[in-house]
């Protein structure tokens, strides 16, 4: 119950969409940040496809990096097979080798790093050295109470495949029972449960809400109100990060 009752980031500032990236967006350096649910993922793929910017996932990073058997692969599969975490300079390494990439020329979207001030610092430091710094930091901000109905109330019908929400979008009974001649066989994903959905935000809110007041103390946060259809918050980051 206290994950739906939590209430959506606001810093009580005003919000500053001025001058953090280039008025022709000609360069887009942004770490985007958004919990499970927000759209994250749909929104990076627009940014993509609009300012041909790669999306740098490090959870891909360490894949192919393991999987090319690279020396930082090695090092980093090194960790993970006696159940350690990888260390922040080899992840830090494998972003600093993708940012050396012809796509990576005009800019990048990084997703899922840092993850705590610590490595917000690393990272920092890091492209200050390269000569290519953050220029904004994009919060997909939604309620955390919405963000619970969206991912605990997510079923896959049994038949066709689809994914609902009993919340927000349920099937069509009517022309189920016309397709199927019985009503829809929902079915949720584990991870999908509550008390899964609900950890996750927990830790997620945990996690990030360090990094909002660093990043807003260093005048790179711009908040999106996510809350919203997918082309309007699309339209928003745009704002946020042209203006």
């Amino acid at each position: 119950d206290a994950i739906v009752r939590m209430p959506a980031f606001d810093d009580g500032r005003p919000q500053r969409y001025g001058n953090a990236l280039s008025s022709s967006a000609s360069i887009m350096r942004i770490v985007l940040l958004g919990a499970p649910g927000s759209g994250k993922g749909t929104q990076s793929q627009l940014l993509v496809k609009t300012y041909g910017v790669p999306q740098i996932s490090t959870g891909d990073l360490l894949r192919e990096a393991v999987a090319a058997g690279t020396e930082l692969g090695r090092r980093a599969k090194a960790a993970m097979d006696a159940g350690k975490l990888v260390d922040d300079d080899t992840v830090l390494g494998m972003i600093c080798a993708r940012l050396g990439h012809a796509d990576a020329a005009k800019g990048f979207i990084l997703d899922g790093f840092p993850r705590n001030i610590t490595q917000a610092d690393a990272l920092r430091k890091m492209l200050r050295d390269i000569g290519r710094p953050l220029e904004a930091v994009v919060l997909l901000n939604v309620d955390l109470g919405i963000l619970f109905k969206r991912l605990t109330g997510r079923r896959i019908c049994q038949d066709c495949g689809q994914v609902f929400n009993v919340f927000t979008s349920p099937p069509d009974t009517a022309l189920h029972l016309d397709q199927y001649g019985h009503p829809p066989r929902l079915i949720q994903r584990p991870d999908d449960r509550e008390e899964v959905i609900g950890k996750r935000l927990e830790v997620y809110d945990a996690q990030t809400k360090p990094l909002i007041n660093y990043y807003s103390d260093s005048g790179l946060l711009r908040v999106v109100d996510a809350d919203a259809d997918m082309g309007t918050v699309f339209q928003s980051i745009q704002q946020a990060v042209n203006s």
